[in-house]
């Protein structure tokens, strides 16, 4: 066998290597997002959830328009995780999400007052704090993960770097993951979006919204970016896989979802 540095360097230094090099690679401003004092007291949240709900199931609640023929009335007292703009829900359903999670940057560009009206623990991209009032109270602070968009892998420890995986709803498997949820379901994640076109791409909606479960969601003049379904499949490949090797699981109870990742399970005969 030729030798090489990997074959030398032991396994756990070789990949803490590899992942320090992405990581400098990835942060423009290495400095600020390690020592920063809102990363600081991020970390010192992530510490504390670490496993925090060991064995308990938990919600991953999705925003497509099968939200509007799901009973989310049964979740009130579910440990639940919402995305985006999940918020606008909150007035119908009488509760909140437990947490929110939010990284897509023009998202939160256009909803950080919204976002910082909530009073969950709240999830978003480290590159979004530059969005967020420099004088923010530490007390009032969110929980900043450092995410990117390349470098495919599942975090078990969200400490460190994750990957998108191009949706939200892949960092919540994986803040889902860290915390200790034995169980995750799905519900809300339709993976179908009646409008098309090139992945990724911004573009402005010129009215209601149809791709979720309320038309103001991306309304009218919202600037938003198309879905990647594919990429985000592999991401949920990744979950899976990850999930099922610690003998963990996560379902699909999504009503008429078009994903097929999943374990599927009936919502009704959850409760």
């Amino acid at each position: 066998m030729k030798t090489t540095l990997k074959n030398i360097i032991p396994s756990p230094l070789w990949n803490l290597a590899r992942d320090t090099v992405i990581a400098t690679r990835h942060i423009p401003d290495l400095p600020s997002a390690y020592f920063h004092p809102w990363r600081k007291k991020s970390m010192e949240s992530f510490a504390e959830l670490k496993d925090k709900y060991k064995g308990e199931r938990c919600f991953i609640i999705g925003n497509g328009p099968s939200l509007r023929d799901t009973d989310v009335s049964k979740l009130k007292d579910e440990y639940t995780f919402g995305m985006n703009r999940i918020y606008l829900a909150f007035e119908e359903w009488g509760f909140q999400t437990t947490f929110l999670a939010s990284v897509n940057d023009l998202v939160i560009e256009q909803c950080v007052d919204d976002f910082l009206a909530l009073d969950m623990p709240r999830f978003f991209s480290w590159r979004s704090h530059k969005y967020f009032p420099a004088n923010l109270p530490l007390k009032n602070l969110p929980n900043f993960l450092y995410t990117t968009y390349d470098g495919m892998k599942f975090s078990q420890d969200v400490s460190h770097r994750i990957w998108e995986g191009a949706t939200v709803t892949n960092v919540c498997l994986q803040l889902a993951y860290h915390m200790g949820f034995e169980q995750v379901i799905l519900i809300g994640v339709d993976h179908s979006f009646k409008s098309k076109g090139e992945a990724n791409k911004t573009v402005t909606s010129d009215g209601d919204d149809p791709n979720h479960f309320d038309p103001r969601y991306f309304g009218k003049g919202f600037r938003w970016q198309l879905p990647d379904l594919d990429m985000s499949e592999i991401a949920y490949l990744m979950a899976r896989e990850a999930y099922e090797q610690d003998n963990r699981q996560i379902l699909d109870a999504t009503i008429g979802g078009k994903l097929t990742i999943f374990e599927k399970a009936d919502y009704d005969n959850l409760f």
